[in-house]
């Protein structure tokens, strides 16, 4: 770590002695969809992840692509759903993972077939939603509230039991 100086005063990062090289460590931009599919809303599980975790469709934007299309892309890389519809939710920070998370609702359709990536998913009616306390979770929240439902979020003790995956 080096200080110099920039815009905004002197600042540590990694930089190169030699050369002089910055690297900005900026977050990395990650889509999110909140897929609705046959009038609700599907959550799928990773196959790395405990077995009561399920959380949105998500994936890295790409290069080249427009947050729309890398999302539709993730959706069907992810659950072969074709996407009728897209609307932006908004835009959540995630520092722990240093991400930037887009979030998007997604009308679907077609047979879901998972990628190697998932292992399960379920629907879910609106009112059987719990929240968890991270970006994505935030941005399921904030999709809640414009459908008139208050969001319930998992309580610290359901979250870390959803995250270790007991039953």
């Amino acid at each position: 770590m080096i200080v110099a100086e920039e815009d905004a005063g002197p600042v540590e990062r990694l930089r190169c002695a030699a050369c002089s090289f910055t690297h900005w460590n900026n977050p990395v931009p990650v889509l999110a969809a909140i897929v609705e599919y046959q009038g609700k809303v599907l959550l799928a599980r990773n196959a790395l992840w405990p077995s009561k975790m399920f959380a949105l469709i998500t994936g890295f934007m790409e290069a080249g692509e427009s947050a729309y299309e890398g999302i539709a892309r993730e959706i069907k890389e992810e659950t072969k759903l074709d996407t009728r519809s897209l609307d932006l939710v908004g835009v959540y920070d995630f520092q722990r993972m240093n991400q930037v998370i887009i979030a998007f609702h997604a009308v679907c359709e077609g047979e879901v077939r998972l990628s190697p990536e998932l292992v399960d998913w379920r629907l879910y009616e609106l009112p059987d939603l719990k929240c968890w306390p991270a970006g994505t979770g935030y941005a399921l929240a904030d999709w809640l509230r414009t459908r008139g439902h208050e969001p319930v979020f998992f309580t610290a003790e359901e979250n870390a039991e959803r995250r270790r995956g007991l039953d």
